[in-house]
């Protein structure tokens, strides 16, 4: 009898230990030193394409090129105040450092029907000048092939031999060799202007990787991409700016300096 009663003293003794080893760790989750548990909200927001850091809670124009806000989603996470800082690519973004680039050598079509290597024959240890059209637009698209054709003029022979001109179609279902062709012809597209087009899963990567991926052909962003890939400079500015403005940052971007300047206003 006596060693029945010492199990079960024994017995009680573990499941109360149990019991309060279970509460602390209950306790201390509560408290804040569990694993912070992250939870997303979106929120619409308008925001310029051509300013990213333009925005407003409501419909509006952009301050800084008059062009429509359009309506995006942002994501919100809300963590635990011990959470770890973001990553350093999220805080060079933030910062409006211009990431680097990233651009695939896909296998596309120039307006000659040659078959080409986007990185390999058209950027690699080159200057560039890129921008985003497609043949069917009546809107924004004939203005920025005027606007690179005046650039093309002002710059003279450096076109084909110090900088390139690439326009890249947003529509290659539409876009043959053969329109892209025509197209450039209205602008005195000469040898050191190139017109790409190619299949469509190939054209969404490389639209992709540049930042100028939109899910209507007719919101794509009127930006024009400037690069040097020698040197590792890239900046983005307005695909309608004044001729001068935009001849000054493509020299300083052949010279190897990012200005990281944002051309306004059109000629």
């Amino acid at each position: 009898m006596y060693l029945k009663n010492l199990l079960i003293s024994s017995l009680l003794v573990c499941a109360l230990a149990f019991v309060s080893v279970q509460a602390r760790t209950d306790e201390a989750h509560s408290d804040g030193n569990a694993p912070a548990k992250k939870t997303t909200q979106t929120k619409k927001v308008w925001s310029c394409p051509m300013h990213p850091e333009v925005k407003s809670k409501s419909k509006g124009k952009c301050p800084k090129c008059k062009m429509d806000l359009r309506p995006v989603v942002e994501s919100e996470a809300a963590v635990a105040p011990h959470e770890v800082d973001a990553p350093a690519s999220a805080m060079t973004k933030a910062s409006g450092e211009f990431p680097k680039m990233n651009i695939p050598d896909v296998e596309l079509l120039d307006q000659n029907g040659r078959q080409i290597h986007f990185y390999t024959d058209l950027v690699k240890g080159r200057t560039v000048v890129i921008n985003f059209i497609f043949t069917t637009c009546t809107t924004i698209c004939p203005p920025l092939g005027a606007t690179f054709a005046r650039v093309q003029k002002e710059l003279g022979d450096k076109v084909g031999r110090d900088v390139r001109f690439i326009s890249i179609s947003v529509d290659p279902a539409t876009d043959t060799p053969e329109r892209l062709k025509a197209w450039g012809a209205k602008f005195h597209a000469g040898e050191g202007w190139t017109l790409v087009t190619g299949n469509k899963p190939q054209v969404d990567e490389l639209l992709s990787a540049l930042g100028a991926s939109s899910a209507r052909r007719e919101d794509h962003s009127p930006t024009i991409l400037i690069g040097n890939d020698a040197h590792g400079e890239w900046t983005r500015t307005y695909g309608l700016a004044n001729t001068s403005q935009l001849v000054q940052i493509i020299d300083n971007i052949i010279a190897g300096k990012n200005i990281n300047t944002t051309a306004e206003g059109s000629n």
